[in-house]
């Protein structure tokens, strides 16, 4: 289990421009690369939708070695409705707390030295307001659960992860597949998962050799397999093998294959211009305003 790294989160965003200024200019996140798509993912990458999208990595630095967010837009749709199933990204930044209060972006502090700001769409980050991290600042993930025990069970009897805390009072796990990696938190808040219609998923990346065993491993244990084991081809760019999972509470989980994703993942030095193309391009804002029409809501 070394060889696994924690990838991403996949997050859709209705507000694409508000989104972009969110990271970029208050996390302080740099666009990694860019890329338009004229048709759904075959592996439900950009939700149960058919359409044009688009996909922007931002991070604070290449996939290497940082987890990031994977921003995903379906043209379109304007808004999704939130859940229960993502509880918020915590970093360790206090150039991001010092952004927000000059960008005049609401925070709250929830303990000390912690702030919740919320991204367009209702996501929640908690910045720690310390000096940002030379590794990577992003520090856990947290999801909502029914059941603490069971999820625990299946991340880390069943997919490997090394639990690093748990805390039967509180209802929380803390787990991961490496010291300097990005850790996941589980957060147990007594009732059904809801995940909306604004549900992410989490990746991981695991050699490509591992692929099969995964897959093999969970029809044996009947546990839910969303997209058996397919290429995904990115037009220009390495060709990946994906698998996609659902844990006990639904949460999309994706394994890729490691050595293609790296290939795939390389920073394009001209995301950012990409990004702000594709903005500019994109008249859909100005077109429903002049028809005094919203976009759809998932």
């Amino acid at each position: 289990m070394a060889s696994r790294r924690a990838l991403h989160f996949v997050f859709k965003v209705g507000d694409r421009a508000r989104t972009a200024r969110f990271y970029r200019e208050l996390l302080g996140m740099r666009v990694l690369r860019h890329e338009e798509f004229e048709e759904g993912c075959k592996a439900s990458c950009n939700g149960p939708y058919d359409g044009k999208w688009s996909k922007t990595m931002v991070g604070y630095g290449p996939e290497d070695n940082h987890f990031v967010a994977e921003l995903t837009y379906n043209y379109g749709i304007g808004e999704y409705r939130l859940g229960n199933d993502f509880l918020g990204i915590t970093l360790v930044s206090s150039q991001a707390v010092s952004n927000a209060r000059k960008m005049g972006w609401p925070l709250k502090e929830v303990t000390s030295g912690v702030f919740e700001a919320e991204a367009p769409g209702g996501y929640k980050f908690y910045l720690e307001d310390k000096e940002q991290l030379k590794q990577d600042p992003v520090w856990k993930v947290t999801l909502g659960v029914s059941n603490l025990q069971k999820s625990v069970s299946y991340w880390s009897g069943l997919l490997g992860m090394k639990v690093y805390e748990k805390d039967e009072e509180k209802q929380r796990a803390l787990l991961g597949y490496a010291d300097n990696q990005c850790k996941l938190e589980l957060k147990a808040g007594g009732g059904a998962v809801d995940h909306g219609t604004a549900f992410g998923r989490i990746a991981f990346s695991c050699a490509k050799d591992e692929l099969p065993s995964i897959e093999a491993l969970m029809k044996k244990e009947n546990q839910k397999i969303l997209t058996p084991l397919v290429s995904l081809d990115t037009p220009g760019k390495a060709t990946v093998q994906v698998v996609i999972l659902a844990d006990p509470d639904g949460h999309e989980i994706c394994f890729v294959g490691d050595e293609a994703f790296r290939e795939l993942s390389k920073v394009d030095p001209n995301g950012n211009k990409l990004l702000d193309d594709a903005m500019a391009a994109d008249n859909s804002d100005k077109w429903f305003a002049e028809h005094n029409m919203k976009k759809v809501s998932a």
